[in-house]
């Protein structure tokens, strides 16, 4: 919002104007004016296109502290500009009136720039927006949640199947400790029986992982 804190007579809000732009449908945006005074004061709305907007009420005067919303139309467009850029402005002056002014009859000489009178001014840009675009921003908002997900998803189940292959593991250290204490040729045959099906298995977990990590990563 603009004045409220450079000490300026109103404030506006939002600081531009931003029309949803279609072929053939006219597209409307409301500004809201705020009087930041103790006094009456007047604004009026000015446009460098004014056949392309309508702007209802395009002056008013608010009261201390209050404000005053104000619809702007643009007009239905035939063609739409170049790369949906617009070179529109708008300007809105301001001049405190006597507390008498009625709002439909501001008088003719409130915003002359002459003598010690203060008047304000305050500049809007205006901005285009097309359907397509927004649809598109939501798409992408959209697909990076899912991915997201998916990558969570993923993680989650790595890491469960690395705790069961270290919980494995701890088994088969214990069961080597216990055959390493065997002196025996029996449990020699036995120790080295053991230790390649260990190492067998050892390599079918790693190559699991190895394709688990391939297979199951998310894809954006």
């Amino acid at each position: 919002m603009r004045g409220g804190s450079d000490g300026q007579m109103i404030s506006i809000y939002p600081e531009e104007l931003s029309f949803e732009v279609e072929l053939e449908k006219p597209s409307s945006c409301n500004i809201k004016v705020v009087n930041n005074t103790e006094h009456h004061v007047a604004f009026k709305v000015k446009t460098t296109s004014p056949k392309k907007y309508f702007v209802r009420p395009n002056a008013s005067v608010v009261q201390p502290w209050d404000s005053c919303t104000v619809t702007v139309t643009l007009q239905a467009q035939k063609e739409l500009p170049p790369d949906m850029q617009c070179r529109d402005k708008f300007l809105i002056q301001s001049a405190k009136v006597p507390p008498s002014s009625d709002f439909d009859e501001i008088p003719k000489d409130t915003f002359n720039k002459e003598g010690e009178k203060v008047i304000e001014e305050l500049k809007l840009r205006v901005v285009y927006t097309s359907r397509l675009q927004n649809g598109h921003a939501n798409s992408e908002e959209e697909s990076g949640l899912a991915y997201k997900s998916r990558t969570s998803d993923a993680l989650q189940k790595l890491k469960e199947e690395r705790d069961f292959i270290l919980h494995q593991n701890h088994q088969f250290k214990r069961e080597l400790e216990m055959l390493n204490k065997r002196k025996s040729r029996k449990s020699d045959a036995g120790f080295s029986m053991t230790f390649a099906a260990f190492a067998g298995l050892i390599g079918i977990t790693f190559g699991f992982i190895l394709n688990l990590l391939f297979t199951a990563s998310p894809t954006s």
